[in-house]
């Protein structure tokens, strides 16, 4: 059974970074965030706990729900898009963000400030979107 105060729980902290980050960088430049180490790195670590959640979510939906186990966490979108939780166009596109979060965590001094801000100005809808999805799964 889905434990819906963790999701929320999880929810909230996605909703708490996404205000960040569009509150924070919007009208910023990569060059104006590469130039300042702390919003640099506010960046990352807010795109971080965002992926983070999200993966969270996803991990324990397939639990709860007894979906096949995912090998890897760009898999468990997948996994979820198969089971009708998210679309399966979104599920590709969080299983790219899984595998930016590889990135984050293993090699985050290869990752440039424009990478950055492509992702805030392209890939948070795809966030709003994961939300709002999950949200309906559970209701159903």
């Amino acid at each position: 059974m889905i434990d819906k105060d963790l999701i929320e729980a999880k929810f909230d902290i996605i909703e708490r970074n996404l205000h960040f980050i569009r509150s924070y960088y919007e009208g910023k430049t990569a060059e104006e965030i590469e130039e300042d180490y702390r919003d640099y790195q506010a960046l990352k670590f807010s795109l971080f706990e965002i992926v983070e959640a999200c993966i969270d979510i996803a991990n324990h939906v397939i639990a709860a729900e007894r979906f096949e186990r995912a090998e890897e966490y760009s898999q468990m979108f997948i996994v979820l898009g198969k089971n009708n939780v998210i679309s399966e166009k979104l599920a590709e596109k969080l299983s790219n963000m899984a595998r930016f979060r590889n990135l984050l965590v293993h090699r985050y001094g290869e990752i440039k400030a424009q990478r950055l801000m492509e992702i805030v100005k392209e890939d948070l809808n795809d966030i709003v979107e994961f939300v709002k999805e999950v949200k309906e799964f559970m209701e159903e």
